[in-house]
């Protein structure tokens, strides 16, 4: 008689315990890397919801402040504020948008020098991802990276549709 590993004895019951498992996994590391980003936050002396702000825009921008509050799912009015802040500290400046019909429309552009001080904070957990991801072939990389991006997709799609309602 040959004894059976447990997923080969139920591969449902498997599956869906897997399936699990990494949806725990991504509600862990959500919360992980909210934590994270709050130190940083907090060592930089920004509010966890300017830092998103920021990083919207290192990763999007010039965006408009209309296109940064629609992104970062923020009321316009607390959005001046943050980019306010964000302003004075030297992090963003805001233009005039030379593409925009409107005279009066603006672009908010991060200011690339304060980047050093943020890259170095995350330098440690970056370093980390490093070493987790040369223990991957090639192949398996893209499949993490295709699952992510579904992921990311699917979470878009969710906060859109809660957006709606």
């Amino acid at each position: 008689m040959t004894s059976s590993t447990p997923a080969e004895a139920d591969p449902a019951r498997h599956r869906r315990r897997v399936t699990n498992t990494i949806k725990e996994s991504l509600r862990e590391l959500s919360i992980q890397l909210s934590l994270l980003n709050h130190q940083v936050s907090a060592r930089v002396d920004l509010k966890d919801a300017d830092l998103s702000c920021l990083d919207i825009i290192n990763r999007h921008g010039p965006l408009s402040p209309t296109a940064l509050a629609r992104r970062a799912g923020l009321h316009p009015a607390t959005l001046t504020g943050i980019l306010d802040r964000l302003q004075r500290g030297g992090w963003i400046t805001r233009d005039r948008d030379p593409q925009a019909s409107d005279r009066r429309a603006v672009a908010v552009r991060a200011l690339r020098d304060r980047n050093a001080e943020l890259f170095a904070l995350y330098a440690g957990m970056n370093s980390v991802m490093d070493q987790i991801c040369d223990r991957y072939t090639d192949p398996e990389l893209d499949m993490l990276a295709d699952f992510l991006n579904r992921t990311t997709n699917a979470g878009q799609d969710a906060t859109s549709e809660l957006a709606r309602e």
